[in-house]
């Protein structure tokens, strides 16, 4: 027996198993190493930093206050496992907000608090604390005024009374403020020549005596505003007006019509007995056919037709004079 533990079998043999078991030790021990069996549970305890920006919320009586001063939104950073991290980014199931429930009018510092987030997750706000304004809330009831530039409605076209939907609505905010709301204004922007009933959806805004915008909430924001326009119609007849006329010529003028219809502003129209149109016989020297505009008188929006085709016959005076 002892002569085996001496021999050249028995040392090779021992030092094989101290070359495995130095070859697993090393292996085992190396930075990195995970067996198959943890790779997901490596991956979970990874550590992962997000930063999203998420309502900030306010817990107010709001009946009876009204708060300003605080952002809309606010930073939040969460740090925590990847898989938790990520969880928590989708689902958004968190509440960031200011707690203003036992603090009165006036002025107040205020820290910003999470709720809902894992207790496994750190976190940290930007910016952590805002500063408040709390004011005693007031609202009323106000009628809504339309505005517009009646210069930009085209010439011709009578202006029915505009009409707001809706025509009331309530304006909420800080009592000071309220109180010095004069009138809730919805400005229409009429295009220039305008010649159509135009009806578009305008924003509110609350107007000081002065004209200033006030900063207060308009319950609707928004009305319909409509811009009724008319015009009135009726068959005139034509005068035709030579002008520019040459002594040694004598002029014949005859329309193709003697009628048109005019468009116009009913107080026009209604005293209108003929419409004139003025020939230019400067340049004419020979018998010809030539179209003219009707001339229209303010208050007239157009006729139809715009235009009148009149035939002229010209004659020398002294022929006229031989031929008698």
């Amino acid at each position: 027996m002892k002569k085996f533990w001496q021999s050249n079998t028995m040392l090779k043999l021992v030092s094989l198993v101290i070359a495995i078991l130095l070859v697993i030790y090393i292996d085992t021990t190396q930075t990195g190493f995970v067996t198959q069996g943890e790779s997901n549970k490596t991956k979970q305890t990874a550590t992962e930093t997000q930063t999203m920006k998420t309502n900030l919320q306010v817990s107010v009586d709001t009946d009876k206050y009204y708060v300003t001063g605080y952002p809309e939104k606010i930073k939040l950073t969460i740090e925590g496992s990847s898989s938790l991290v990520t969880s928590t980014v989708n689902t958004q199931a968190f509440r960031a907000y200011i707690d203003l429930t036992k603090l009165g009018v006036g002025k107040h510092k205020v820290r910003v608090q999470v709720t809902g987030l894992s207790k496994q997750l750190s976190y940290y706000v930007k910016p952590q604390t805002v500063t408040v304004n709390i004011q005693r809330r007031k609202s009323r009831t106000l009628p809504v005024q339309i505005e517009y530039n009646k210069n930009n409605v085209a010439s011709g076209y009578d202006q029915e009374t505009a009409t707001v939907s809706p025509s009331t609505v309530e304006v909420s905010g800080p009592k000071s403020e309220v109180n010095r709301v004069s009138q809730i204004v919805a400005k229409l922007n009429v295009p220039n020549g305008l010649n159509r009933t135009y009806s578009r959806t305008v924003i509110l805004v609350a107007e000081d005596k002065n004209g200033q915008q006030l900063n207060v909430n308009i319950s609707p924001s928004t009305a319909q505003v409509k811009l009724p326009l008319s015009v009135s119609k009726k068959t005139v007849k034509l005068k035709l007006n030579p002008r520019n006329e040459k002594s040694n010529k004598v002029y014949s003028l005859t329309a193709k019509q003697t009628k048109v219809t005019v468009y116009g502003k009913k107080s026009v129209i209604s005293k209108l007995k003929q419409l004139t149109v003025n020939v230019d016989l400067a340049h004419i020297n020979a018998s010809t056919t030539q179209s003219f505009p009707i001339t229209l008188p303010s208050g007239v929006a157009r006729t139809d037709p715009a235009n009148v085709n009149i035939q002229i016959k010209v004659k020398d005076s002294s022929a006229t004079k031989n031929s008698d």
